[in-house]
């Protein structure tokens, strides 16, 4: 069933937010997506305000304050605070607006530290979180528990939180001070390469395990559940399936960018959990896999990357 109608999408201006709008579905909606010189997402009359003036058919809420381990460690407060006001003012406002339809978009971080792997939707909250995105998750668990708590009150509203794994692609922050595995990567060996270095640094020993999909892959998928709500569960993982080594990502980006260099290993720093790769048992089951490659994701964000980024 192909749904059309107003959506209110925030953090359109963010990689996953950049990526929805380039997807062809977006030809069936009109979509909201307001700056933050638009619209504050930290006051809440005012988002309160924003969707009962446009009254929208669905939100997207995808806005969040992030970064990587670095910056989780250095600012726990901020990374606490904003995400738990962003989720609770998008999702209460949707909710006293009467918005039926509502996809929050969560994060693996929300998973316990010692959980086994692969991860399944029904261990978050079941232990302890890893200590280096602490606030980070707790936010991001608020905001999916504020969800299945409407849901209990109201069974008509279909709020739905999907659990991306780590994302990487157009639009990413490339930076290391403030990005991810992977961009962090493809910025460090690209500038290795034009510095004419023979060693990059790798945090750790480099044999921790990640996943990491192709963000329009996960654009894909959201869009996906735009139409197809109903079956979903409260939260669903969205995921490749499998994962790599830091080593093995390192390696990659390398052979994508052609630097032919050597690694070495700064054992004192954080590495953050030694796994976390998502069961994909429910996302199989409601009919979706992601359609990009590791080394095709990696061509294409590295193209982006030299084009916007680097230049």
């Amino acid at each position: 069933m192909t749904h059309s109608g107003k959506v209110f999408l925030t953090g359109g201006a963010g990689m996953v937010g950049r990526n929805l709008q380039d997807h062809p579905a977006t030809a069936q909606w009109s979509i909201l997506a307001p700056r933050s010189s638009e619209l504050d997402l930290n006051d809440a009359k005012a988002v309160q305000t924003y969707i009962d003036r446009h009254q929208p058919d669905l939100v997207i809420h995808g806005a969040g304050r992030v970064g990587g381990i670095q910056a989780n460690i250095e600012q726990p407060v901020a990374f606490l605070e904003q995400n738990v006001t962003l989720g609770r003012n998008v999702i209460m406002a949707a909710r006293t607006v009467g918005v039926p339809r509502l996809i929050n978009l969560a994060s693996t971080c929300m998973y316990p530290f010692a959980a086994p792997n692969p991860l399944t939707e029904d261990m978050i909250l079941s232990g302890p979180l890893e200590p280096t995105n602490e606030g980070y998750a707790l936010a991001k668990i608020m905001a999916m528990r504020l969800c299945d708590y409407i849901r209990i009150e109201d069974p008509a509203a279909e709020y739905k939180t999907l659990i991306p794994c780590n994302l990487y692609g157009p639009y990413d922050k490339f930076d290391p001070k403030n990005s991810h595995l992977l961009p962090a990567i493809i910025h460090k060996v690209h500038q290795a390469k034009q510095e004419g270095r023979e060693t990059v640094e790798i945090w750790g020993d480099g044999t921790a395990r990640r996943e990491f999909m192709y963000a329009p892959d996960l654009a894909d998928a959201i869009w996906k559940a735009v139409d197809d709500m109903t079956p979903l569960p409260g939260a669903l993982n969205i995921g490749v399936g499998f994962d790599h080594s830091i080593n093995d990502y390192y390696d990659a980006v390398a052979k994508v960018i052609g630097w032919q260099g050597r690694f070495t290993h700064d054992t004192s720093r954080p590495i953050g959990m030694k796994q976390k790769l998502c069961s994909t048992k429910r996302q199989t089951d409601w009919g979706w896999s992601p359609p990009t490659s590791l080394a095709d994701g990696i061509a294409r964000t590295y193209a982006y990357y030299f084009e916007k980024v680097a230049s």
